[in-house]
């Protein structure tokens, strides 16, 4: 496509800017990655709310640019080239803006790599991992009387948090610098703790590195600009 407008997303979520990076996105602790990421490194955007309960998620024209039906996803108008890019998944996201501005990803290859690695560790652990803990104790799976499930992700959760635990030892933050790493990661640390309230299931309280990190995270202006966009109604 060679304008924005050819994309049929706009026609439901119009532009306001449209030389800007256009987000389709809900503040949940994916979606902020994309939003944090585009504060802290400063890229004007819009943030248009996908709302789920409105089943915007299922709507052709949602469909037609992430047929996974998931936030966040993005279109760049000035993409490789100078043309639009279209982009759903969220770390895909995080990698595509950092390469675009040569920031938050170390440029040094060592590092790129593991910073990558800690990326991925979230993509693939993390995020599974907490937001199924999320429904057996937040939502509609904490009335199945089974216990083995709400169990078997409370164990993996507590797993999780002990590798990031000693990762962090000796660090302010994943990497020598903030990075997307920590963009990925702190959301869904914040979700565990505040949203889903399950500290005390993951011993939380036990743990020497991971309270003091996220209230680090969540101290930087940009992190607190991106965690309410879009805004909700």
């Amino acid at each position: 496509m060679k304008n924005l407008t050819d994309f049929p997303i706009t026609k439901r979520w119009p532009p306001v800017n449209p030389s800007h990076i256009q987000l389709y996105s809900l503040t949940t602790p994916n979606g902020v990655k994309a939003s944090i990421a585009l504060e802290e490194i400063g890229l004007p955007y819009d943030a248009h709310l996908v709302n789920f309960g409105d089943g915007d998620q299922m709507t052709p024209e949602f469909l037609s640019l992430n047929p996974n039906n998931k936030i966040p996803a993005i279109i760049d108008p000035d993409g490789p080239g100078g043309k639009p890019l279209a982009l759903f998944e969220s770390g895909v996201i995080l990698i595509y803006l950092a390469e675009k501005t040569g920031k938050l990803l170390s440029a040094d290859p060592a590092k790129r790599y593991e910073t990558l690695q800690w990326l991925m560790w979230q993509m693939g652990g993390v995020g599974p991992m907490f937001g199924q803990l999320g429904y057996f104790v937040k939502f509609a799976g904490k009335d199945i009387e089974d216990p083995r499930p709400r169990q078997r992700y409370i164990d993996e959760s507590e797993r999780l948090l002990a590798v990031l635990d000693q990762r962090l030892e000796g660090r302010e933050f994943v990497m020598d610098d903030y990075s997307i790493a920590d963009i990925a990661i702190f959301p869904w640390l914040r979700a565990l703790r505040d949203f889903y309230q399950a500290g005390a299931l993951v011993d939380w309280d036990d743990l020497a590195n991971i309270d003091a990190y996220l209230e680090r995270c969540l101290a930087r202006p940009a992190v607190q600009r991106g965690l309410v966009n879009p805004a909700r109604p």
